[in-house]
């Protein structure tokens, strides 16, 4: 297997396995699990920083209003987008959450066109629509629209609308975001610790631990795709995208029990139909550009 390939479909894994890490954590509140996944994240970014030995970016950004601009809005959108998550899967809505990052590509294309002026292609624009009509479908099908997966990735999409022109690297990035996050969620850990007790200095080794290591399990799988993503072609990254969101929906039927009814499923299948059209699109706009390359190079 190719390394790249290797390492893009190991974070997916990971994140697609990342419900039954939060499962775990189930008896704490999601906001607390939230302030510390933050916390512990800034002490392994900050480590990683200072293994590679280069600070001086960190001092250039923080002097350029924009830069600093930039990234608070993406540290509130990627704290807010981790919340949601983690309250989802512990609220038992794992499937729903699932559908959000199954969407989040199409939503990326919708942005890109909006905000970056990009042109839709047929496929694109076919993949779109039908889409929409499996968000449709389970509105009216259910009555309300699966807000926990529009909100995931709309606030997701953002992220990486927003990062995608930022001036940073994958790592300066995430160490810039998590230093924006970190003093509100320490200041919530210790208005939490005061007043009613909070879990870390009270709970059992086993929670505590899990709670200290949420800033590696956040970490790691975001360096092995950013590693990975450097390796291998966008096509490629496209179709390993699905692997997480699969993994979260077989846990949530599977495993975790939650009810799927068949106007569900139909929803969902609308939706995988819209997906199927996109990857097969995208690979086949790829195999053009790359042939139309080498055409030239000749």
């Amino acid at each position: 297997m190719n390394r790249g390939v290797a390492y893009a479909a190991g974070a997916y894994i990971l994140w697609g396995l990342l419900p039954i890490y939060w499962k775990a954590l189930a008896s704490v509140p999601a906001l607390e699990i939230l302030a510390h996944r933050v916390v512990w994240a800034l002490a392994v970014a900050l480590i990683l920083v200072s293994f590679r030995g280069s600070w001086r970016w960190l001092g250039q950004a923080l002097r350029n209003r924009r830069i600093v601009g930039v990234f608070v809005l993406t540290a509130i959108l990627l704290s807010f987008n981790w919340g949601l998550y983690i309250w989802a899967v512990n609220d038992n809505h794992v499937v729903e959450a699932s559908l959000g990052y199954f969407i989040n590509p199409l939503v990326n294309v919708f942005l890109g066109v909006v905000f970056l002026r990009e042109r839709l292609r047929f496929g694109q624009a076919l993949a779109l629509v039908i889409a929409l009509a499996g968000v449709l479908f389970l509105t009216f099908s259910y009555g309300s629209p699966p807000w926990i997966a529009l909100i995931l990735a709309g606030s997701f999409g953002l992220y990486g609308l927003l990062r995608k022109t930022a001036a940073l690297g994958s790592l300066e990035g995430f160490t810039l975001e998590t230093m924006a996050m970190f003093l509100p969620a320490l200041a919530f850990l210790v208005f939490t610790e005061v007043t009613t007790g909070g879990t870390i200095f009270h709970a059992s080794p086993w929670i505590t631990t899990l709670l200290i290591i949420s800033g590696a399990v956040t970490a790691v799988p975001l360096l092995l795709f950013a590693s990975g993503a450097r390796m291998v072609t966008m096509t490629t990254l496209g179709v390993l995208q699905y692997i997480a969101p699969t993994l979260q929906f077989l846990l949530g039927v599977l495993v975790y029990g939650e009810a799927l009814s068949a106007e569900r499923l139909t929803g969902f299948a609308i939706v995988w139909v819209a997906l199927v059209i996109y990857t097969l699109e995208s690979v086949i706009s790829g195999g053009r550009a790359a042939r139309t390359r080498r055409a030239g190079v000749v």
